[in-house]
């Protein structure tokens, strides 16, 4: 029988593994990225963090379970509108939605040498908060990349959750997707807090449940609506993870 000081052991090997080969996996997914984006395509790039999101769940001891996939629009660009548990929700969503996306991202990250470039190669969309002139600017060019085809996947909490609940939204989600006119679909992953809590470096093998809930037309919502949508995506989210909405 296995006793508590064991099985804090193998977590502490586990962990020491992942490691080890997590970040010699995401350099050459990275180089691999950056190359297929200057031979092929963004398209290519993405196919390339598939791959990537797949191998991390696997250094993990990861199990994808993703639910609702008849839920998802595979004809028109959506707002994929997402809990943030884990810094493992990145490449939980690569293995886990099985179509082309592009992440919303931060203007800072595109600085970064050689990561930024492939962030730019891989079609990624920047996001500019330092000031609200510059925000609505990047928000507008977001709303046209999505009208010209681009789905996106949005954190609305903004940043990883510090005790597991789901956190109040902001409204750039809503503010986005009503500009570029495209659906929201609600993501809820569950089980990723447990994996790895936003105060630890430890990882847990675990099932992840990506779930996926109908989609939401925003075409004929007004604006005095936000607050209700907001509440209602966060409503259902908060219903999949099993927890009270506030």
């Amino acid at each position: 029988m296995e006793t508590s000081y064991g099985r804090k052991k193998n977590r502490v090997l586990h962990t020491i593994k992942f490691y080890l080969l997590f970040f010699p996996w995401t350099v050459i997914s990275l180089s691999v990225a950056l190359i297929a984006s200057l031979l092929g395509s963004d398209n290519a790039a993405h196919r390339v963090g598939i791959v990537w999101g797949k191998g991390c769940a696997f250094l993990a001891g990861l199990k994808v379970n993703v639910i609702g996939t008849e839920n998802i629009l595979r004809d028109q660009p959506v707002i994929y509108v997402s809990n943030h548990q884990s810094n493992f929700d990145i490449p939980i969503l690569y293995a886990g939605l099985p179509l082309q996306f592009r992440w919303l991202a931060k203007q800072e990250l595109f600085k970064i040498p050689v990561f930024g470039l492939a962030m730019k190669r891989s079609g990624y969309i920047p996001i500019d908060r330092s000031d609200r002139r510059k925000a609505m600017h990047s928000i507008n060019a977001a709303a046209q990349r999505i009208q010209d085809g681009a789905s996106v996947i949005i954190f609305p909490e903004g940043t990883r959750t510090p005790d597991g609940k789901l956190q109040p939204f902001k409204k750039g989600a809503l503010l986005l997707a009503m500009k570029a006119k495209v659906p929201i679909i609600p993501v809820t992953i569950r089980g990723s807090y447990d994996v790895m809590s936003k105060d630890s470096l430890k990882i847990h093998g675990s099932q992840i449940d990506v779930i996926f809930s109908p989609a939401l037309d925003l075409t004929k919502v007004e604006n005095s609506q936000m607050d209700k949508i907001t509440e209602l995506i966060h409503d259902q989210i908060a219903a999949n993870l099993g927890q009270e909405s506030h």
